[in-house]
């Protein structure tokens, strides 16, 4: 098999990488032809470096005209064709390093001292780096794979197998095949950013230009655009600069030193940087920063997240257990045991004498910080339409410009001109029809919207995203610390006696302390002290700090602990706790309930659970915590109140988030080493039900008034939180994202089981509207829609809105691929969602043409933040790596602001692209005339044209500020578009005419006087056609501009844009005046003879 592949490999040339993912590539091997070099080099010097540049533009071409293809094997080189959003290239120099010979190298010094061999095998490792991934030549299938560690094919038990360490040789040689341990950011240099920036194509026009500028003697334009553009890349350069350095401070670490296991028992001191996946290390007793991605081994810790998650509660994570062996590892889907990179370990615990213990996992830029600094050093292309077209609408200018480029050269050879002239006139054409200003002017819009946000508190990283916002149609809405409040209250507390519901308790203390609601509130969370404070998810307490319980943790933070008993609470009310059976320790003994271990929150299973022993007690107990739906199905159905369902749905429709308390006493013969060890569905099974927890989370009081707002602007909204569905719900309503008389279906899908394939089922998420409104014709509906029927349909027939689960989400997306457009088309509630499935949601939004913005607190929200074309993060900081757009307001307000700016951005932009394209349309009309009649403008004709009144014009123009009223319709997003091309081509035509009548109308009056040719050379300026183009085009130029202005209803009115209403009319003067009053000094500096009449 391996020879039919290797047979196989030595013919393959192109296969594809990451293949379904989003950075899917494909990979074609090319080997250096000498002969095609040498060719390629003369090529370059015979067309004086164009070659060079183009193919500088095109690293593809250059491949080509120098490399041969061949087989992947043969490769001395390697094309990646990328083609997500847009296709770009990426030329990758293949490396190859002999093993042997570099370990002998690095450990020679370690040889001599410890006198050990090293392996003498000789391995050949053929690899190529791209976006700081690894790709490493697979000899036995002969294709390149992405280079992973302990994170992809490794069970929980290979895990526990490999958790040996590994020995120096094992070590020196994964440090070549990984790469050092760090996460380094290039941050280069002034002048290699500069001779970047000069070879883009946009300054490479602009050189261009300026140098035909000073060839023709038109040196002080030539000035202006030279300074302007300095200054602009001098700005530009800094930011670029300055944005490198920040990230490079914000993600370097200080390199410390770790002590890692070795197989023999014996332990080294290594840095931080020399570690790679498999090393075991001692995670420091008083904590450390995190440096690599490691899976939890032996021990807890307790971990603060913030830097990626944005969460600052700190977290306890857990050992990954022996019953989890079974279980494939995936640090994602086992976070919980998981240390992450970049993460701040606080405090370990241990017990029994074990050290606390991590292996290594992944290191450098494949951890979960480096895959977030990748995400921001190479962020998904913008597909945005109106780029596209401008590129587009540059392209037929340049045609243009070759048609007028043609008629001007035969007119000129006509005319006798001489042939540096003809050269000269010819090409000026080119920077008349394409004006180099062009890109500059665009983003006029953007530059004055982005400072507007910035006086609003909103921040943004990424100004091209602003145009966009101005075509948003869906916004994504986090629940917790978005729409709502970011502290929860405890409303009150619904006891559980013998099976049926008390009534609820707004204070816990009012229950007895040896009831079991109260005591699973004092045990069942991971609340844990820190220097002396109390501190850990806010839910937890809250929860805690409702009732008098206080919290212990014997001896000091990092200490072993005798009693094996890590975190100890005890009641501090006069009355005390007594066991369930008094004979067990003594009649009236008080105890401290000890915490023996803790299952940690998972969002997948949706619950907690501790395992706690009295003490002196000889058996245990356990609590659990959860999703009341998730803690009832693993109750005792005897323990259940008949209306459980009932009053659950009573709270979590007023909006109440609700969490269920259930116990059970464990069988006394368990031990403390086997309660580390059980599994926890061994233990959370046959539970009591003691009761509800009822929390309440109040709406921001911005929240309505802004949904209101975005659906009267016809903006879809849509909640996606990790909170209980029904409490969505009630949020839903309460916040009208949902009206009164709209009804929610909640959808439930289920996967395969025991043969029965997967299905889903609908119902009203409100009884009442189950039994009143369905009919027959709603049955119908859903029939059509599982059949496949549109969903425009659907939508006319009654007002309706889907909600679901993330497993619901998981599922249809498995099992109904076909079903998931209908769905989230109308899916308005998204509830118990997972990071990756709220990614997974906007893009699916995306996919059907919805241009879509989030807005989260950063928590769990950094995923979609930066999948979605506008994802704005509510945050005190002042720069946020997980969006675009920051707001230092938490609330949603800051929406609004966003789209407004943007819509009035992209108007700005539209405006102004319109306006350069008829400047550059009008100069070559009035040029072609001129040419004709065997003349032409004057350079300070030419200045006043391009510096005084275009300049001023295109700066000013987007100063104007965006309308405070947001309307149903969104301005156009296609440049192309039919009405766009009828404004403009209808604006073309208007300013011909003008111009050719205008001359038609000289040339028929009876003082006008020919041109006399033979003075043509010397004084070919000062002509009365000359004069009257230029007046009636100067005044074309204002005119447009006033015409592309355009206010309501994304922009105020344009008399509110002072500076630039006073330009207008300054301008209109000026140039009035100079028809009226021709003053000599500036007739003469303009060259414009005066007419006779």
């Amino acid at each position: 098999m391996a020879e039919e592949l290797t047979g196989r490999g030595l013919r393959l040339s192109k296969i594809v990488l990451n293949k379904g993912e989003e950075d899917e590539m494909e990979c074609m091997g090319y080997v250096r032809s000498i002969p095609l070099t040498i060719l390629f080099v003369l090529l370059v010097i015979l067309t004086g470096g164009v070659l060079f540049l183009v193919t500088h533009w095109r690293p593809d071409w250059r491949l080509k005209l120098t490399h041969k293809k061949s087989s992947l094997i043969c490769a001395s080189a390697v094309l990646l064709v990328v083609s997500f959003c847009v296709r770009s290239f990426r030329r990758k120099k293949l490396l190859q390093i002999i093993i042997r010979a570099l370990i002998q190298q690095l450990t020679l010094e370690d040889a001599k001292k410890k006198k050990k061999k090293f392996p003498s095998q000789k391995l050949f490792l053929k690899f190529f780096d791209h976006r700081h991934v690894r790709y490493i030549w697979e000899k036995e299938e002969a294709i390149y794979k992405r280079l992973t560690g302990l994170d992809v094919g490794f069970s929980v038990q290979e895990i526990h197998d490999n958790a040996v360490g590994l020995s120096q040789e094992e070590q020196v040689f994964k440090i070549l095949l990984f790469g050092e341990n760090s996460i380094h950011i290039e941050v280069k240099s002034y002048f290699k950013l500069f001779i970047e920036e000069v070879l883009n194509p946009f300054y490479i026009f602009q050189i261009c230009s300026v140098t035909l500028w000073a060839l023709d003697n038109y040196y002080i334009y030539a000035s202006c655009i030279v300074f302007i553009s300095t200054v602009s890349m001098g700005i530009e350069l800094y930011e670029i600069r300055k944005q490198r350095v920040t990230l490079r401070d914000m993600v370097d670490a200080v390199e410390s030193t770790l002590t890692v296991v070795r197989p023999t028992g014996e332990r080294d001191e290594v840095t931080t940087s020399q570690l790679v996946p498999g090393d075991v290390f001692i995670v420091p007793p008083r904590g450390c920063m995190m440096m690599c991605d490691a899976a939890l081994i032996t021990g807890n810790a307790i971990v603060n997240e913030s830097m990626l998650t944005g969460e600052s509660v700190p977290v306890t994570k857990t050992p990954l257990a022996p019953s989890e062996a079974e279980e494939m590892y995936t640090p994602d889907a086992l976070k919980r045991h998981t240390l992450f990179s970049g993460t701040q370990v606080i405090q370990t615990r241990f017990y029994g004498g074990d050290d606390v213990k991590a292996v290594v996992v992944r290191t450098g830029f494949s951890t979960a910080k480096g895959e977030l600094v990748r995400a921001i050093l190479y962020p998904k292309a913008i597909g945005f339409k109106f780029y596209q077209d401008a590129m587009k609408f540059i392209l037929f200018l340049t045609c243009i410009a070759t048609i007028g480029m043609t008629y001007s050269i035969v007119t000129l050879v006509r005319y006798g001109t001489p042939v540096r002239e003809v050269v000269l006139r010819a090409l000026d054409i080119i920077t008349i029809v394409v004006p180099p200003a062009l890109p500059a002017a665009m983003t006029v819009g953007t530059v004055y919207a982005q400072s507007r946000l910035k006086k609003q508190g909103i921040f943004c990283i990424s100004p091209p995203r602003i145009n966009i916002c101005g075509k948003l149609k869906c916004i994504c809405f986090d629940k917790t610390g978005t729409l709502t409040e970011e502290g929860l209250d405890l409303w009150g507390i619904v006891p559980v006696k013998n099976s049926e519901f008390n009534a609820p308790e707004t204070d816990p203390k009012n229950i007895p302390q040896t009831d079991h609601l109260q005591i699973g509130m004092a045990v069942c969370h991971s609340l844990t002290l820190i220097d002396g404070e109390i501190s850990g998810d806010p839910l937890d307490l809250i929860m805690f700090n409702s009732i008098s319980w206080v919290l212990k943790e014997p001896g000091s933070d990092t200490t072993k602990f005798d009693s094996l008993l890590p975190t100890i609470v005890k009641p501090i009310a006069k009355e005390s706790y007594y066991l369930s059976d008094p004979d067990k320790v003594g009649v009236g003994a008080a105890v401290d309930i000890g915490i023996v271990r803790q299952f940690t929150f998972s969002s997948a299973l949706q619950r907690m659970s501790v395992i706690v022993r009295p003490l002196g007690a000889d058996y245990m107990s356990i609590y659990c915590k959860g999703s009341p739906e998730k803690v009832a199905s693993l109750c005792r159905r005897d323990t259940l109140p008949e209306d459980f369902a009932e009053q659950l749905h009573k709270y979590t429709m007023k909006g109440f988030r609700v969490l269920g308390v259930a116990y059970r006493d464990l069988d006394p013969k368990l031990t403390w080493h086997q309660s580390q060890r059980i599994a926890r569905d061994r233990v959370e099974n046959d539970l009591c039900f003691v009761g509800l927890l009822i929390m309440e989370n109040s709406l921001k009081p911005e929240t309505r008034p802004v949904i209101r707002q975005l659906h009267e602007a016809r903006i879809r909204t849509v909640m996606v939180t990790g909170d209980n569905l029904l409490t969505a719900i009630s949020v839903a309503r309460q916040c009208l994202m949902v009206g009164p008389k709209e009804r929610v279906i909640l959808v439930n899908a289920h996967p395969p089981e025991n043969g029965t394939p997967a299905r889903i089922h609908w119902e009203y998420a409100d009884p009442e509207a189950e039994e009143t409104d369905r009919t027959e014709s709603d049955v119908e509906t859903f029939n059509d829609f599982h059949n496949g029927h549109s969903v425009v349909h659907m939508q006319e027939e009654s007002p309706y809105y889907f909600a679901l689960s993330g497993r619901c989400f998981s599922v249809l997306r498995h099992h109904f691929p076909e079903l998931m457009s209908k769905i989230i088309v109308r899916g308005t509630i998204f509830a118990r969602m997972g990071p990756d499935q709220k990614s997974q949601l906007v893009e699916h939004l995306q996919e059907l043409d919805y241009c879509v913005g989030m807005c989260g607190d950063g928590a769990n929200d950094c995923g979609a933040l930066k999948t979605a074309h506008a994802g704005i993060s509510l945050s005190e900081a002042e720069a946020s790596v997980a969006s675009p757009f920051t707001s230092k307001t938490p609330n949603i307000e800051c929406v609004l602001a966003v789209i407004r700016e943007g819509r009035a951005a992209l108007t700005t932009s539209f405006g102004v692209f319109k306006y350069m394209a008829l400047y550059s349309l009008i100069q070559f009309i009035s040029v072609l005339i001129l040419y004709t009649m065997e003349t032409n403008l004057g350079d300070w004709m030419f200045l006043y044209i391009d510096l005084v009144i275009t300049t001023t014009i295109a700066v000013l123009m987007g100063h104007t500020a965006a309308y405070p009223h947001l309307v149903a319709r969104r301005p156009a997003g296609s440049l192309v578009g039919p009405s766009n091309l009828i404004s403009i081509i209808t604006h073309i035509i208007i300013v011909c005419t003008i111009q050719i009548s205008s001359f038609v109308y000289l040339t028929s009056q009876p003082w006008y006087e020919e041109i006399d040719r033979q003075s043509y050379h010397d004084n070919n300026v000062q002509t009365m056609v000359t004069t009257v183009i230029f007046y009636v085009s100067a005044f074309q130029y204002i005119m447009m501009a006033f015409i592309f202005s355009t206010g309501p209803p994304y922009r105020l009115p344009v008399y509110t844009n002072v500076l630039f209403t006073i330009a207008l009319v300054v301008l209109s003067s000026m140039t009035a005046f100079l028809i009226i009053y021709p003053v000599d000094f500036l007739v003469n500096l303009l060259q414009v003879p005066v007419t006779p009449h």
